[in-house]
């Protein structure tokens, strides 16, 4: 089987990060984002994974290179030389997608996590017979988003109602898609959109299903869904491998530590922290609901909530880090500075306090 993965552009709503690395390629929980899809994919038979991408290929290549030997799979790229939306990219890598087996191919939304249901996927696709299947998932405010209306028994889609003003149902576009080689023939090489000119039509034809999605979903594509979506991914991997998560008298909550991680005496860490591979952790410090990537320094006593310490960055002594702060790579913030929501970009020194959340060029 093969799979189509939509990174898409400039990842724009997660800067500073993407400054430094393309957004399939920021850590999520201790790996790149895209990795958790690629694995997840790898699992149920996928042989081949093609890369949707209209920014930096080269550098999603060079890094994915040594993924593609270790976990066996094909990584390849089809670039677009101008936006095409979400269903231009399909017609483009059409060549890539169709093979002989006429087996159907999975297409996902680049900044979805989930726990990714895959197989069974795969399993309610056989079993309606229909062209193509989505999965979606239920949220509490509707909405906000494109809801898909649906019959409950069979799971035959309806129709799709954009951000509706009256209720007609709860459940969304989770972003992970199975389709059969023949939706390629309904989709033109132009700029154009999955979800509102392709599904639609395969719907009025009868022949859209939607599963719904077990478990958790997020779209982790902006700061405060990516917190967010820690606290949910944790949680899952709490039920599912506990053995992963950290232990010990300071851990409080769900906690995820790298290996080559060094963390000091009398710290309190947790509730939803990833702590990536080299970071330093000094003593005293108190981290919770935050994410701190490779390389990084957290000095002693320092405190942080609810904000993402970028790679390679250092956070003083009595430092205080809150309310959703973005620190992009290698940023210094001195002893004893307080940031209130500071959203800094990467090669930063940051002197004195952050008292009201804004952006520091």
């Amino acid at each position: 089987m093969k799979a189509l993965i939509l990174v898409g552009g400039f990842g724009t709503r997660l800067r500073p990060l993407t400054l430094s690395f393309p957004k399939p390629l920021v850590d999520f929980a201790n790996k790149p984002m895209i990795l958790h899809q690629i694995e997840a994919l790898k699992a149920v038979g996928v042989t081949e994974v093609v890369l949707a991408i209209n920014y930096q290929p080269e550098v999603m290549l060079n890094f994915l290179k040594d993924f593609e030997a270790k976990l066996g799979i094909k990584i390849t790229c089809s670039q677009e030389t101008e936006p095409l939306g979400t269903a231009g990219p399909l017609a483009l890598a059409r060549d890539k997608l169709i093979d002989d087996s006429g087996e159907p191919f999975f297409v996902l939304n680049s900044d979805v996590i989930s726990e990714y249901p895959l197989k069974e996927m795969i399993e309610f696709h056989k079993t309606h017979g229909g062209e193509a299947s989505i999965m979606v998932t239920k949220v509490d405010e509707p909405s906000k988003y494109g809801v898909v209306v649906m019959e409950e028994t069979s799971g035959k889609v309806e129709k799709f109602v954009e951000k509706p003003k009256l209720f007609v149902g709860n459940k969304i576009n989770a972003g992970i898609y199975l389709l059969n080689p023949s939706v390629l023939d309904r989709i033109e090489l132009r700029p154009t959109s999955i979800e509102k000119e392709v599904f639609p039509k395969i719907a009025s034809e009868k022949k859209l299903y939607a599963m719904v999605l077990p478990g958790f979903w997020m779209d982790i594509g902006q700061p405060r869904d990516y917190i967010s979506g820690l606290r949910l991914y944790l949680d899952s991997l709490k039920k599912k491998s506990s053995s992963k998560l950290a232990s010990g008298t300071h851990i409080v909550g769900n906690v995820i530590v790298d290996d080559t991680a060094k963390i000091g005496e009398g710290c309190l860490i947790g509730p939803d922290v990833a702590i990536g591979p080299g970071c330093i952790v000094e003593a005293g410090v108190r981290l919770s609901r935050c994410t701190v990537m490779r390389g990084a320094r957290i000095k002693k006593h320092a405190c942080i909530s609810s904000s993402i310490i970028g790679w390679h960055s250092t956070v003083g002594q009595w430092a205080r880090v809150e309310n959703m702060t973005i620190l992009g790579e290698d940023v210094h913030v001195c002893d004893e500075v307080y940031s209130n929501g500071g959203v800094v970009l990467p090669h930063k020194e940051i002197k004195s306090s952050i008292l009201k959340p804004e952006i520091v060029m």
